[in-house]
Formats: structure tokens, C-alpha cells, sequence
């Protein structure tokens, strides 16, 4: 398992650049890749290829922590190529940024708000991305095979129910599921930008809905489990 870490010493916006920690089935860190375009993770989605994976993920410090405040258009996508063997730590062959340009902000609630969740079609040939302050799903075409960056993407679906998209995920029937930091609720859109369902899933039981609480979540063929930060819970959605 490979995890974003982005350390602050204490709780407000003055962090650092961070680094991707990889995790043994035990949860031991037994590797750490850090530097390069590695400048504030945020989130990531992975194709596991067997001896071969594609890592994606967001960065939200470029630039952002001298702006005080002020949004700039330079967080990042990343794809980040791995060797991989069950016998061995996995080595880094190749980073790309494939995605930039994207907005970003400190917080003083949220720490940062920027691009944040990402999943990857079925077919490989999209990367959708969450441009959380734009309210928008964001899509970067072929991104396995992309060798320069496709800016900020083009857009699948933007504002309506979407505010605040932090987590994101791909459904079984091909559909994304975004998870609202503005007001807690799940937005159901079809690889076509349509919005078809929403559905509030944080109620309030710790902040107020919203607040930032939902972030990561996953679906089954008939479930979507997803956290709630402001409960401390792992809930299920059937």
C-alpha cells in the first residue's frame, strides 16, 4: 500500500512538501519516495499491473503555502510508474506530471483545499480528477500512456450538485460517485457528465453536514462504504 503523507507541525497551512510512504501487509513503512513533483500529496487511485504499476496522485503545495491564502493555478497530477515484485520493495521507473494548472488554496479549517480525488475508467483511457474549488469532475485523456501534461483537463460535469467534490471513486456500472466536502452529500455522475443521483449521507452527527467529512470512499456491486472525518466513522451506503 502506498500512502500521501502531508506533515504540518502544527495544524495550520505552513507544511511541507510531504512524501508517498509505502506500506508493508503488516502497516511497517518499508519505503519512502520523496522530492521530485512530490509537493503536498493530497489524494491517489493505482492500477496494479502484476510486476507493473501506474500510481496517480494530486499535489496541492506548489506555490500554495507563499500565496496565504490567495488560490493559484498550480497543483498537479503526477503518474508515477512502478516496478513491482512480491519479493521486493517497489522501485520507481518513471514520474510524469500528466495534469496542471489545476487551483488551490490554504485553509484554515481544511488545511488545503485543491484537486483531490482521482479515478481511473474501466478502459484505462480517462483519469477523472476532482478540481474541488472549480465544483467540477475534471477528465485527462489517456493518461498510462501521456508523456506531457494535459493542463487542467477537460470537463466532464461542473457545479449543479457538485460542491466541494473531495473523494471520488468509479462505480461497477462504469458511473462515479463524488463525495461533497460542502454539504455531505454522495453525487452520482455517468461517464456522459449527466448528474443523476444525490444522496446526503452526512447528516451532522459531529460538525455540521458538510465540513470537509467525507473524503475516501469505495463501492461494491451494491454498496458504497465511505469515512466520515467528522464522526471518526467507516459508514456504508446500501
Amino acid at each position: 500500500m502506498i500512502v500521501g503523507s502531508l506533515p504540518t507541525t502544527d495544524g495550520t497551512a505552513a507544511a511541507q512538501a510531504g512524501c508517498l510512504l509505502v506500506l508493508n501487509s503488516t502497516g511497517q513503512v518499508v519505503e519512502t519516495f520523496s522530492g521530485g513533483p512530490i509537493n503536498g500529496p493530497w489524494d491517489a487511485t493505482v492500477l496494479d499491473g502484476g510486476t507493473t504499476a501506474a500510481l496517480f496522485f494530486t499535489n496541492v503545495l506548489n506555490g500554495t503555502v507563499a500565496a496565504n491564502g490567495r488560490v493559484v493555478q498550480t497543483a498537479t497530477v503526477v503518474r508515477m510508474l512502478l516496478s513491482v515484485s512480491a519479493t521486493s520493495k517497489p522501485q520507481v521507473v518513471l514520474t510524469t506530471i500528466i495534469g496542471s494548472g489545476f487551483p488551490a488554496r490554504t485553509d484554515p479549517a481544511a488545511l488545503v483545499i485543491g484537486p483531490t480525488g482521482l479515478a481511473l475508467s474501466a478502459s484505462g483511457d480517462r483519469l477523472y480528477v476532482n478540481d474541488s474549488l472549480k465544483n467540477r469532475i475534471s477528465i485527462i485523456t489517456n493518461p498510462l500512456v501521456r508523456f506531457r501534461s494535459a493542463g487542467k483537463g477537460f470537463t466532464l460535469s461542473q457545479g449543479k450538485a457538485l460542491v466541494d467534490p473531495l473523494g471520488l471513486t468509479l462505480a461497477p456500472n462504469g458511473d462515479l460517485i463524488a463525495a461533497n466536502g460542502g454539504n455531505g452529500n454522495l453525487v452520482e455522475v455517468t461517464p456522459e457528465g449527466r448528474q443523476i443521483t444525490t444522496k446526503q449521507v452526512d447528516t451532522g452527527g459531529g460538525p455540521p453536514p458538510g465540513a470537509g467529512d467525507l473524503f475516501g470512499l469505495v463501492t461494491t456491486s451494491n454498496q458504497v462504504y465511505f469515512v466520515d472525518d467528522g464522526t471518526n466513522m467507516l459508514n456504508v451506503l446500501q
